[in-house]
């Protein structure tokens, strides 16, 4: 299922992975291998603020958080290793994506994404 940019008509990923629970959500990418064209959305049933890190996280990644009717109200973009960011709005669904795939795909805040 491919993760698209409803705004801009344009495919963020071509494949993603759902982290809904909290071991999903804690693991993340830790020791994964570099993304592709595969992206990791973490859900949320009630709004939160979620820092992230990038504790043996070896890659950059780009992030966007979304509201509850999945539009972009923050990003991240070129989230580095061994960093840690603290976001300033309360999300729902939280997308780690290949870095760069913001600036491909040209999106802004107030952007509509679909999965």
């Amino acid at each position: 299922m491919p993760i698209k940019n409803k705004t801009r008509n344009k495919t963020l990923v071509d494949k993603v992975k759902f982290c809904k629970n909290f071991l999903n959500q804690s693991i993340g990418l830790i020791f994964h291998k570099k993304l592709k064209s595969k992206g990791l959305i973490f859900i949320y049933k009630k709004e939160k603020k979620v820092p992230l890190h990038m504790i043996f996280v070896f890659f950059p990644i780009d992030i966007l958080y979304l509201d509850k009717n999945k539009k972009v109200i923050e990003m991240k973009k070129n989230f580095r290793p061994f960093h840690a960011y603290t976001p300033k709005k309360k999300a729902n669904y939280i997308l780690e994506l290949p870095e760069s795939s913001i600036e491909r795909t040209n999106t802004k805040l107030g952007d509509k994404i679909s999965f």
